[in-house]
């Protein structure tokens, strides 16, 4: 994606979250910071001491599967650097004796990240960029990257789809979308929320129009008709993606009608007084609830923006 009218500052204390959907251009926007890509016009002013560190998925694969853990501090830290040194640094990382030595073939998808950003930590970058770094990693390993990066003290700019991540760790929102980059100014529920807004609003524009008596008109129908001969084909291959949007909106729709009904419940008058351990309860299922709509809801765009990057590409 081409990006334009680019107008960006990072400071040292910056934590910024890429928001946008797959394709339009927050990986490009990494490139372009870390030197892949080049500017075609304008500028960039950066400090000539300046470090960035870069962390995406594919580098997995430029890890040396022979080698350990251990193998790849000793190669990454200055020569002088004693033996107790090199574990003491593993294990802040969560690579005791036995990880620390077992070869990366044999690692977790999880802790081949964890020892990707350990490595991208070593040379103490001032900015740090992440590329959805939570792919592969268990609940305990995005709880302690989402710790590392609170405890890191450069920049951050974070491309993720990882919620609990991007509340934890940014404290800014940048929109790539339109084929440029502007702040944002609320806060990701709120961005959440006009996601889904604009979602089922272009659901709506999507539908067939029909006339007074509920058939569809015949400019429709003729326009359907030579767009079903000349894209069968292309449908068949969205269907699966379309179907699996579907689903995920109608489990949305679910926990959502079940949340609804509890709500009704727990705001009875003088229900916590006269049923305590019943309403203690529901209170405890109501914030599972909770979690399970807001996992559901990033089901439900991820299915979505699926469906409608390979509708862009047809």
């Amino acid at each position: 994606p081409v990006l334009r009218r680019l107008d960006l500052r990072v400071d040292m204390d910056d934590r910024i979250a890429l928001l946008g959907a797959n394709g339009n251009g927050k990986s490009t926007l990494a490139k372009l910071l870390i030197g892949k890509l080049r500017l075609q016009d304008g500028r960039m002013r950066q400090s000539k001491k300046l470090r960035i560190g870069y962390l995406a998925q594919h580098q997995i694969d430029e890890l040396n599967p022979k080698e350990t853990p251990y193998d790849h501090f000793r190669a990454a830290l200055p020569e002088e650097t004693t033996e107790a040194q090199l574990r003491a640094r593993l294990g802040g990382f969560g690579f005791g004796i036995d990880k620390a030595d077992t070869q990366v073939a044999d690692l977790s998808g999880g802790e081949k990240t964890r020892l990707l950003f350990a490595l991208l930590c070593l040379p103490k970058p001032h900015l740090m960029i992440l590329d959805e770094p939570t792919n592969h990693l268990d609940v305990d390993s995005r709880e302690a990257l989402a710790q590392g990066l609170n405890e890191y003290e450069g920049a951050v700019l974070l491309i993720s789809h990882d919620r609990h991540l991007v509340n934890a760790c940014a404290d800014r929102l940048w929109v790539v979308q339109e084929g440029t980059v502007t702040p944002y100014e609320g806060n990701l529920d709120d961005y959440r929320t006009e996601l889904l807004r604009a979602v089922r609003q272009q659901q709506k524009a999507d539908k067939p129009a029909r006339d007074k008596n509920g058939t569809l008109s015949h400019h429709t129908k003729s326009g359907q008709k030579h767009r079903k001969r000349n894209a069968a084909e292309k449908r068949a291959a969205l269907t699966p993606l379309k179907q699996a949007a579907q689903l995920a909106e109608e489990r949305l729709s679910e926990l959502q009608s079940a949340q609804e009904k509890l709500q009704n419940i727990l705001t009875r008058p003088n229900f916590f007084r006269d049923m305590p351990q019943k309403a203690q309860e529901l209170a405890i299922k109501g914030r599972q609830l909770q979690i399970q709509i807001a996992a559901a809801e990033d089901n439900w765009l991820a299915a979505q923006e699926a469906y409608e990057t390979a509708l862009a590409e047809e």
